[in-house]
This record gives structure tokens, sequence and C-alpha cells, in this order.
């Protein structure tokens, strides 16, 4: 049967069933280094009146997308970040063939860089305006324009770095909204730990928690070197104590997108997929 290779402007038609192989099979990798996904990748604007600002949302929707069924949810913070760098988009398609729910993903960009210190360092009065307007505007909006769960297990938090942080710190503060975290090499300080310390909901959590052994000597946006390792090892022992499902992994390299773009299968993975056992 012949078959047709679109390169640049240029269409090759193949009448060789042993070459038609070999052209899909190219094309199949081809596609995959373009980051070319099957299902659909749009921008959606958003105003919150909360933080005074316009989003510009990175939205990607399954194949076959259809308000007939209910989707689960993920929401990143660095959201311009976890498509460019961490190609979530073609990573969540690989582990649908696995057999992975269905799921939307909806980023939220930053900025500038300053003003995401601002949204999510725990420190910050800003953050806990960024926490209720995760909570009280953005999801109503998400659940009014996409048919997703509204239970708290149907939605899933994500974020690098401060990104991870603050998205820990939402989920603590509303575990009926948010039951389930990413978390690539959080910024984790006095306030986190103790927000973790007192927290009495863990039980219900799933929890994917990263951080990188040569994260040691981090330079942060504020110019300061922290390290990262020990402070998330100290919380690692807080949360294997009592989330119901928790992974945490340490993996060789820094505090760099080229080890969370490495690791984001794996998370997507134990997140998404329904074999995924228990872990700690």
């Amino acid at each position: 049967m012949p078959f047709s290779l679109d390169i640049g402007v240029y269409t090759i038609f193949i009448d060789n069933p042993f070459v038609d192989v070999l052209c899909s099979l190219s094309y199949n990798r081809l596609e995959r280094k373009l980051n070319v996904v099957n299902g659909t990748i749009k921008k959606l604007t958003f105003y919150s009146k909360i933080l005074h600002h316009t989003f510009d949302l990175h939205v990607y929707l399954p194949p076959h997308y259809s308000r007939l069924y209910t989707y689960h949810i993920a929401i990143t913070q660095d959201g311009r970040d976890y498509f460019q760098f961490g190609k979530i988009a073609r990573k969540i398609e690989d582990i649908l063939e696995e057999g992975a729910e269905e799921t939307i993903v909806v980023g939220i960009p930053y900025p500038s860089v300053q003003q995401r210190r601002k949204w999510y360092h725990p420190d910050s009065a800003d953050s806990k305006s960024y926490i209720q307007f995760l909570v009280k505007e953005l999801l109503p909006f998400l659940e009014d324009t996409y048919k997703t769960s509204n239970l708290s297990y149907g939605r899933t938090l994500m974020g690098d770095s401060l990104g991870a942080t603050i998205s820990l710190l939402a989920a603590l503060k509303y575990p009926h909204s948010f039951a389930r975290l990413i978390m690539h090499s959080p910024f984790v300080n006095d306030t986190v730990l103790q927000a973790a310390q007192r927290t009495n909901v863990w039980r219900s959590f799933e929890m994917y928690h990263t951080v990188g052994t040569e994260e040691t000597r981090v330079e942060t946006t504020d110019g300061n070197i922290q390290d990262f390792l020990k402070p998330n090892r100290t919380l690692h022992e807080l949360l294997q104590k009592g989330c119901d499902r928790y992974h945490y992994h340490e993996f060789r390299g820094g505090h760099l997108w080229k080890y969370w773009e490495k690791d984001l299968p794996d998370a997507l993975r134990f997140m998404f997929t329904n074999d995924a056992g228990k872990e700690s």
C-alpha cells in the first residue's frame, strides 16, 4: 500500500512495504524528537482578581478529549518550564500508551523571576494570595471550562524548586481540594517543615518527591547559596511516616531542568498509572 511521508514542503510516496515500515518508524522517532503530540496544546487566558494579573495558561488536552468523560487534572506551577523544558505533553502521552489515566495538564506561567519568588516563597506575604488564587479562582474556572473530577484525588499539583514548595503548602492548607503532589527539588525551610509537622491529614495524600545529590550549594533567585539536599531529607523523614502513598528519590545531579526532565516520566508514571504500588 502506498505510503506518504511529509518532510518540510516535500511529500514522498513509497510503494515498497519494507521501506514503508522503516519510514514509518523514522517518522515516529522524528515526531517524538520534535515533541509532537496527538492531543491538543492551547493557550487559555485567565484574569485573577486576587493577584491582579492576567495569565496565559498552557493547556494540554488528551487525544479525543470529550466533555462526555471526566478527566484527572494536573496543575503545574512554573508551567511554561514544564511544557518547554520538561516536554510534559509528550511525556504524558508516552505513559498514556502504558495505560495511564487520561489527564488534562494546565501550566501556570510566572511573569518574572521576581514575581515568581513573591508568589511561591513560603515566607512571602503574597504566597497566601497565590494559594487563594489556586483554590478560589483557578480551580472553579477550570472546572467550568473542562470536564474534570471534583474530588481531591482527581487533582495533582506539580512544581520544581519554589514551585514545588507552594504546591505542597497549597495541598496542606486545602487537602480536600488537592490530594496528589509531584515535587521536583522543593525549597524547604523551617516554615515548610513546621507546616508539615502540624498537619494531621497525611493519610489522604499521594506524593512523588525527588531531589539531586549535588544540590548542596544551589544559588537561589535572591543571590544566596542554599543546601537543598539536607532539608529535603528532613522533609522526607516527615512525609514517609504519614503519606498513604509516597515515593522519594535522590537522583545524581543538580538543581537543573536537564535532570528534572529526565525524571519527569517516572514521576508521571508513579502518579497516573494504576499499577503503581505504595513506595517509600
